[in-house]
This record gives C-alpha cells, structure tokens and sequence, in this order.
C-alpha cells in the first residue's frame, strides 16, 4: 500500500544496520529525511540504529532483502518507493569485502562473482530501478539524488583484494554513467569514497593500519568515522552542489593525494 506523500523527503539506504549505513542514516535523519533502511537481516545492530533514528525524529521502515537476489531486489525497490510516498535520495551503500586476502594469482571465480554481484550488479540495476521510479510522473521532484558508496580502492590497486578493487572501479564508472544520463533530470549523482573508516569491516585489520597511518599513510593520522561519511552523503542528498554530477568526494584523511 502506497503512503500518503510526506512533506519530508525519503532516502533508501543500503547496508544500513550498522556502520556507515548508520553513519549515512543518522545524518540524513538529521537533515530531515525519513529513512528506509535496508541490510540483509534485521538484528541487534538494526535495532540500536533504529532507536537512533527514532531519536532524531525520522520515521523509518526496514526492508530485509539481499540486493544481489533480483526478485528480492525488485520488491525492495518498491517497498522502499511506497513507505513514505517515493524517493528523494538512493545510497547505495551495501558491500561486502573479500573473505580471504591473499595473491591475485589464487583468487577463485567464485569469489569474484559473489563480489562483483553485490558489490557492482546489485548497485546498478538498483538504481536503474529506482531511477525510473524517480522519472515517473507524480515522483517527488525538489532536490533528488543517487549516492554510491565506493572505496578508496576504487582509484589504489591492493592485489590482495583484486575482486574487490575491480568491483568499486566499477561502482565508480557507473556514478559516471548514471550521471550523464539523469543530467538533464536534475537528479545528480555522486560517488562518495571511503578511505580507512573505523568499522566492523576494518577491526581485522585495525593493528596494521594504526601503524600504516603512523607511518604516514594519510595526512590526516586517524582512522575516519562512520559519522564523517554520512556528513558528506547528506550534504550532496540536500543538493548543496547543483552544478556537480558524477563527481567523486574522498573521505579518506587525504590518502588520495600524491605524496612521499
């Protein structure tokens, strides 16, 4: 059943129960947006992000579904369109990270696909779904935007994670496309890259990279937040940028800059 339209915009955050998905939800939330979170299960973590949400005013609706499953996708992108009356914003969030690192020269199909599966196809033919959405007549209009969440390995080569660095390159040439599609639909999108972001993802790897940021890797010497990188996806939600598309903004303390 279709909600009445809200004066408030919506967004669909993918990988929302914890993490940056929480980190993005609660900065929209804070900047007036009713959330519909997305994540593969509806657990504990879920639960905290809620109460958080429901702290900050946002009225909120969980659909679980597994974004590389096309049938579980299609009802995902129409839960989400009817929760609160369609869509103003589309974060594409959800990703998953290598089981093993390991040489480039021992890395299974299996992998590779179950990666760029998630992390690439379920992006792209989520956004063409909710694009069109976003084109109908009667969509809301105001502000609208699509938000990739890629990674910092979208532009630095790690053979240990070769099917994970090919999967966010390509996440990063489909802000690129989609952007010059939706230009003249003024629906703008962006890629946001995250560099070394304190996370669930990263605590496996914390002990290296606290030496890593020592040593220099970033100018910035500190691992980001959670919090940093919503701040970034709610700026560009609220059309802060009109006259930008397709652009990549790094939340990584620097680490993209040339340097010795």
């Amino acid at each position: 059943m279709t909600s009445t339209p809200s004066p408030r915009p919506a967004a669909l955050v993918t990988g929302a129960r914890r993490g940056i998905g929480r980190g993005i939800c609660l900065a929209l939330a804070r900047r007036g947006y009713d959330i519909v979170l997305n994540d593969i299960a509806h657990d504990a973590d879920m639960d905290r992000t809620l109460a958080a949400l429901a702290q900050e005013g946002a009225r909120t609706r969980v659909v679980v579904a597994d974004i590389a499953d096309p049938q579980a996708r299609a009802g995902l992108a129409s839960q989400a369109w009817d929760a609160f009356g369609g869509l103003s914003c589309l974060v594409n969030n959800a990703g998953i990270s290598v089981k093993v690192r390991g040489d480039i020269l021992d890395v299974e199909e299996s992998s590779f696909d179950t990666l760029i599966a998630v992390n690439l196809k379920a992006m792209f033919f989520l956004t063409q779904d909710v694009a069109r959405r976003m084109l109908a007549d009667g969509a809301p209009r105001g502000p609208r935007s699509i938000i990739n969440v890629s990674s910092a390995n979208a532009l630095f080569a790690s053979v240990e994670r070769a099917e994970y660095c090919l999967s966010k390159t390509g996440v990063s040439m489909a802000t690129k496309l989609y952007a010059l599609r939706l230009a003249d639909t003024d629906i703008r999108v962006y890629e946001i890259r995250p560099g070394v972001i304190e996370t669930d993802m990263t605590k496996v790897v914390k002990a290296k990279y606290d030496q890593r940021i020592a040593d220099g890797l970033t100018p910035i010497r500190r691992f980001g937040t959670a919090d940093e990188v919503g701040l970034a996806v709610a700026t560009l939600a609220e059309g802060r940028f009109p006259f930008s598309t397709g652009d990549a903004f790094h939340i990584d303390g620097g680490m993209h800059i040339p340097h010795f």
